[in-house]
């Protein structure tokens, strides 16, 4: 039984979550998601974009963003975490609301049924990973076509900000000049 399988039939799933290991998503992206969200690639809203034509906020958000589902801004990572069927059920509903706001979704069925699609291959990332292994996206296009590649790493438990200098007393006092 897959994860999706077992989510449907009750049991929680896995799902990714924006992840940030430091506040560079604000500098990169026009809109950075904050960290926790239920996010999904999200690669579909560059579906017809001409790279070329795109800002180079707007190329990273391409090249290596995944879309949060609460506010709709990027991540450069995101972390694999469980989802409760009633948290999997608001991230359809969020990203379906998100699909008629943004792009104009015919109706509420096609919406949710988009949705779906998108969580289930969300699911499908996290399938076979531990809780809190990070996830990265690489796009790009070929033949007109967006390509997504993925990656994972283990999340560091803490940064390791190695020591690159000392400060040496200037006097044999140990006063500073």
């Amino acid at each position: 039984m897959t994860d999706a399988q077992s989510a449907s039939a009750g049991g929680s799933t896995k799902l990714p979550k924006t992840m940030r290991l430091d506040q560079s998503d604000e500098y990169a992206f026009e809109s950075a998601a904050p960290a926790g969200e239920w996010a999904i690639p999200g690669g579909f809203e560059f579906a017809g974009a001409d790279p070329d034509a795109m800002t180079s906020k707007q190329r990273l958000a391409f090249g290596q963003g995944f879309l949060g589902l609460g506010g709709f801004g990027r991540s450069t990572l995101a972390v694999v975490s469980t989802a409760t069927p009633a948290e999997r059920d608001e991230a359809v509903a969020q990203l379906a609301r998100h699909l008629i706001d943004a792009y104009g979704a015919p109706s509420e069925e096609a919406a949710r049924q988009a949705a779906e699609l998108e969580i289930a291959f969300a699911e499908e990332l996290c399938e076979g990973q531990a809780v809190g292994r990070l996830l990265m996206v690489e796009r790009e296009i070929e033949d007109g076509q967006i390509i997504e590649r993925f990656r994972t790493a283990a999340r560091p438990d803490k940064l390791d900000h190695t020591k690159i200098w000392t400060l040496v007393p200037d006097d044999e006092n140990g006063n500073d000049a």
